[in-house]
This record gives structure tokens, sequence and C-alpha cells, in this order.
């Protein structure tokens, strides 16, 4: 599994708290992923991009 977070972030924090592991808010306060998904993360990383409010997290 790979994640991407795509431009229109609104900075909710949702993916932040389902799975800080994988993501983080960066400094311009929109979510990044900074570790892609271990096999183990990979429930919580679709639990996130499936909650996302704006759909711009991307799973591959």
């Amino acid at each position: 599994m790979k994640a991407n977070v795509i431009e229109g972030c609104i900075s909710c924090g949702l993916c932040v708290s389902v799975c800080p592991e994988v993501f983080r808010m960066n400094d311009e306060n929109v979510s990044e992923v900074y570790h892609q998904p271990s096999p183990e993360q990979e429930d919580a990383t679709q639990e996130a991009a499936d909650g996302c409010p704006v759909s711009v997290i991307e799973i591959e």
C-alpha cells in the first residue's frame, strides 16, 4: 500500500488522529504522509482515507 495526500486538505486533523504513524500536519498546517504505511498500519491508513471529509488521501 502507498498513501498520498493531494492538494485540497482542509486541516481537519482526522487522518493524524486515526493514524499518526503515517500522517502528520506540516509547517503549512496541512496533512502529509511522512512514513508509508507498514502492513500493520494499512487498516488505519484506509480508515483515514475513507474518513477524509474532502477525499484528498489517495491509496494505491
